[in-house]
């Protein structure tokens, strides 16, 4: 065994620590601008010398006629005369003409996504709005991608309104509502407030008039009482129809030390 003690061979002059070996062929930067190799010898090692003096050819594309000659009849004319066949205009704006782009697809016309949990028939609760924490039952989808649900009215007092997904848990209980036929005439246009255009006021009417509030109207009424009298019987039907109703009753809160994320609704 070799000696510890013994000092190891010194490294070779100009072999400094990270030196490029022999076996790599790049043109290293040993330091300040001094290659490995020369510019002779790279010459060589490359090869370069197959492609001195050699030039490809030109390929020159055949260009268009700008101009073309036409004949012109007359004794004072010259014969022929030399026209552009694109004709230059005779006036230049000074602005861009705008260009109407007519939008392919509107807002209405794109696609709604819905959550796959979302089905009619499921009991959804509500995060917002003025029955928030209530239970509903999602009736269908519409075509503006919100959610039509109903409580019934006659069981928590929630009538027939859109919500929009973002604001609903789905649960996985669900309802049979095959039997339950919606009025065609319930859509996104069935919701819309109608507003009446109001006269000027004159001076002395400014603080007279308070502002009207919302009344549903006898049609509503009479819609809802039709919706409901058909849902009523398909929870009816339920085998659980005791429980359902106190279920859909009942508000939704959470206590201390319950999450939303760890619980199965």
């Amino acid at each position: 065994m070799a000696d510890p003690k013994t000092k190891k061979a010194p490294a070779a002059k100009g072999a400094a620590k990270g030196a490029v070996t022999k076996r790599n062929g790049l043109n290293a930067n040993l330091s300040n601008g001094v290659y490995r190799f020369s510019r002779s010898r790279q010459y060589h090692k490359k090869a370069l010398w197959k492609f001195m003096g050699k030039k490809t050819a030109k390929t020159v594309k055949p260009q268009k006629p700008r101009t073309v000659e036409k004949p012109i009849g007359g004794d004072k004319n010259g014969g022929k005369r030399v026209v552009l066949i694109k004709k230059r205009t005779s006036a230049y704006p000074t602005a861009n003409r705008i260009r109407k782009h007519p939008t392919k697809k509107l807002f209405s016309e794109h696609r709604r996504y819905t959550r796959p949990t979302l089905t009619p028939g499921t009991v959804c609760i509500l995060l917002a709005g003025v029955h928030k924490g209530k239970r509903v039952v999602l009736m269908k989808v519409l075509k503006s991608g919100l959610l039509l649900v109903n409580g019934p009215f006659k069981v928590n007092a929630c009538p027939l309104r859109r919500v929009h997904q973002n604001f609903v848990i789905a649960t996985s209980t669900t309802i049979d509502i095959s039997g339950v036929k919606l009025p065609e005439k319930i859509n996104d246009d069935y919701f819309r407030r109608q507003r009446v255009k109001r006269a000027k006021k004159e001076e002395g009417e400014i603080f007279a008039k308070k502002e009207e509030k919302y009344a549903p109207s006898e049609e509503r009424k009479k819609d809802q009482a039709e919706v409901d009298k058909q849902l009523i019987e398909a929870i009816r039907k339920n085998p659980e129809k005791k429980t359902m109703f106190a279920y859909l009753k009942s508000m939704f809160g959470l206590r201390s030390s319950q999450y939303p994320h760890r619980i199965k609704f």
